[in-house]
């Protein structure tokens, strides 16, 4: 199996909901359109960025695909706030949902390419890890917040999930667009349900 394939679409699913939760966050913090394409950027790209450096590549987020949809999407939720009431637009549904997705969507992309690269479990782990995480930690730095990851349970923990499955599911030789879609959906309903559930690891 070509993994090149899924992992393109994964990424570009990640940037697309990254970009848009990145983009909500800058509108919560009261940032105006420039801090809102930073914050968008950051979240949809810092974590690839990472990631391919990781990996010895010229990151991908350098090619022109991947800022200009960014972008597209930044203002797309600027303009939907202008023109509509913003009390519509600011569910917190809205949100949780694209951070959602854009989580699962980049530690998939993760995952394989630590995968393509023949990483150990470890290495595979922190690719998928890094990729997921790497952006919005960036992003709440910037706007003076503390990182997500180390006040939402079953946030990191979803990355590091995603990983172990699609490792094992590499090790016994069917990693496939099903499987891998299959653990897409899995993750998601876990990562969704956690929140509502309101599900949290031991803590002190």
């Amino acid at each position: 199996m070509n993994l090149l394939d899924p992992f393109f679409y994964a990424d570009i699913i990640g940037i697309v909901f990254f970009a848009i939760s990145g983009a909500l966050i800058a509108i919560r913090s009261k940032l105006d359109l420039l801090g809102l394409l930073i914050a968008a950027n950051l979240t949809a790209l810092g974590g690839g960025v990472i990631r391919d450096v990781i990996v010895d590549r010229a990151p991908l987020s350098f090619t022109l695909i991947y800022p200009a949809l960014t972008v597209f999407v930044a203002l797309l939720i600027f303009f939907s706030f202008r023109w509509h009431h913003k009390q519509e637009l600011e569910k917190k549904f809205f949100f949780v949902m694209s951070d959602s997705i854009g989580l699962v969507a980049f530690s998939i992309a993760g995952a394989l390419l630590g995968i393509t690269h023949e990483f150990n479990l470890f290495g595979v782990t922190i690719l998928s890890f890094v990729t997921a995480v790497g952006g919005g930690i960036i992003r709440d730095v910037m706007i003076n917040e503390v990182p997500s990851i180390l006040i939402s349970d079953f946030y990191g923990s979803i990355a590091v999930a995603i990983a172990l499955m699609l490792y094992g599911i590499n090790l016994l030789d069917i990693l496939n667009f099903w499987t891998i879609s299959l653990t897409a959906i899995l993750s998601l309903s876990l990562r969704l349900l956690a929140y509502y559930r309101s599900w949290h690891l031991p803590n002190l």
